[in-house]
């Protein structure tokens, strides 16, 4: 009987390898590199090995040896942001855990030897998990759902990290528009206080309208230096999204942003695109059919949580008698008498029903997120191009007047003055609303695809599957 079981066992175990996953070559990279391309049309990379990390120095230099563009910044981060690499470090090991569960439960051998007056007796055994054995096909379904859930995730960490350095890229060139816009705004200002300081040593300025010249002058330096502090925070933020360090720190950036397209985009069908694409949706459905298998599986071992047979070999050596051997079986299984699985099946289904409902909400939200940031973006679009259309033209024919008419002396000082500060009020506002216009058009491209901030109460499929354990306990 010992052999048959042996034997039994072996041919099971060797059955149950036949349908074991592997480690992929790529680490499920591929997918990633899949589900990312039809966003953001960038290389991804997960860096083992000191020549794949050379070649993205290299890339990374070759990007920084030009005038920064949005799409050199994003692929930049892509290829050398430690964060993402992690990302991609934690999908290789739900990899490790894929692979894990898919491999039968290793058969334990032992063999004992007791002595005594002359006797001796010899025991060996083998002892297989039957249990594990009868559930692995269910076990590695599940566990390739946790898999599929891992690629997504990092799939999901890609698409963030281009949304976050898109947004940072134009505060920062933003930033630097704004500086430039001060620093012209500034000489003028300083110009301006000098020639009332020579009017005021003739007279022909009193002190009050002294101060209000200079107040505008001290006033536009205080903005520039405010200016040029957020402009290099914007930078720095930028730099640490792509992963620089010391040598890549010089790298350069336009002194404006780009213009406005010719017109927005039209997106009559945002909602079910968001619906269907949105990567945090899709990470909650595996969740629910995870644990709708696990809850299966709950319930299928409800009754029977140990299955345990030992075949058994003994031989005996007594010095008054001839040796003989002895065969037999050894079966532990737990008795359910005090616990029959009630409160596994109860969490089991209970954590079902909780992603159930996370999912629901989270579908909910979806939507409306969607409209929320189309209705942004077109809105934004509006008021840029609002100012570029109408605002800018008639300030600069303002301005050409107004020259005009202080060289031919029909206005004084006062009034030019008075006209700079609004025209730099109207410059400054239209650099602000096309900062808005490009963050709202990186928002909307978030809200389609996914890879906007976290929601307050973090992510829901991540938490959901802390929550759960992979094979709901066994």
């Amino acid at each position: 009987m010992t052999r048959h079981f042996a034997r039994g066992l072996l041919l099971l175990t060797a059955l149950s390898v036949s349908g074991c996953a592997a480690f992929s070559p790529d680490s499920g990279m591929n997918t990633v590199s899949e589900l990312t391309s039809q966003t953001i049309n960038k290389d991804v990379a997960f860096v083992r090995t000191a020549d794949g990390a050379d070649a993205v120095d290299a890339r990374v230099r070759q990007l920084l040896a030009r005038t920064l563009s949005v799409d050199a910044a994003v692929q930049i981060a892509l290829l050398n942001n430690r964060g993402l690499q992690a990302a991609y470090n934690e999908l290789a090991l739900a990899e490790t855990d894929l692979v894990e569960q898919s491999l039968p439960p290793n058969p334990v051998f032992s063999i004992s030897r007791i002595t005594g007056n002359g006797a001796s007796e010899i025991e060996r055994q083998v002892v297989g998990d039957i249990l594990a054995l009868a559930t692995l096909p269910f076990r590695s379904d599940i566990a390739r759902e946790r898999f599929r859930q891992a690629q997504l995730r990092a799939a999901l960490a890609t698409l963030r990290l281009a949304a976050d350095v898109r947004r940072a890229y134009v505060r920062a060139v933003s930033g630097n528009e704004t500086v430039v816009l001060l620093t012209e705004a500034k000489a003028t200002a300083e110009s301006t206080a000098q020639l009332a300081v020579k009017l005021g040593e003739t007279g022909s300025l009193n002190k009050l309208d002294q101060a209000r010249e200079q107040v505008f002058y001290a006033e536009t330096t205080a903005d520039l230096a405010t200016a040029r502090q957020a402009a290099t925070s914007a930078r720095e933020r930028l730099a640490r999204l792509m992963g620089l360090w010391d040598g890549g720190l010089d790298f350069r950036l336009p002194n404006q942003l780009p213009p406005l397209p010719r017109r927005p985009q039209a997106l009559p069908g945002i909602e079910a695109d968001a619906v269907a694409h949105r990567i945090d949706l899709q990470i909650a459905r595996l969740e629910l059919n995870a644990l709708a298998k696990s809850l299966n599986l709950t319930e299928a071992t409800r009754f029977v949580t140990l299955l345990d047979l030992a075949g058994i070999s003994r031989r005996t050596q007594d010095p008054e008698g001839t040796p003989f051997r002895e065969r037999g079986f050894d079966v532990q299984f737990q008795i359910p008498i005090f616990d029959g699985g009630e409160v596994r099946v109860r969490q089991a289904a209970e954590t079902y029903n909780l992603a159930f409902n996370r999912l629901t909400e989270r579908a909910v939200n979806v939507r409306s997120e969607a409209r929320d940031a189309y209705r942004t973006y077109r809105s934004a679009y509006d008021i840029a191009s609002h100012y570029q259309r109408e605002i800018i033209p008639l300030r600069k024919i303002i301005t050409e007047e107004m020259q005009l008419r202080f060289s031919s002396m029909q206005v004084d000082i006062f009034a030019l003055l008075t006209e700079a500060r609004q025209r730099l009020a109207s410059l400054r506002g239209a650099i602000d609303a096309r900062q808005r216009f490009f963050l709202a058009q990186s928002d909307l491209q978030t809200a389609v695809n996914g890879g906007g901030t976290p929601a307050s109460g973090g992510d829901n499929s991540t938490t959901i599957a802390a929550a759960a354990p992979a094979d709901a306990g066994h």
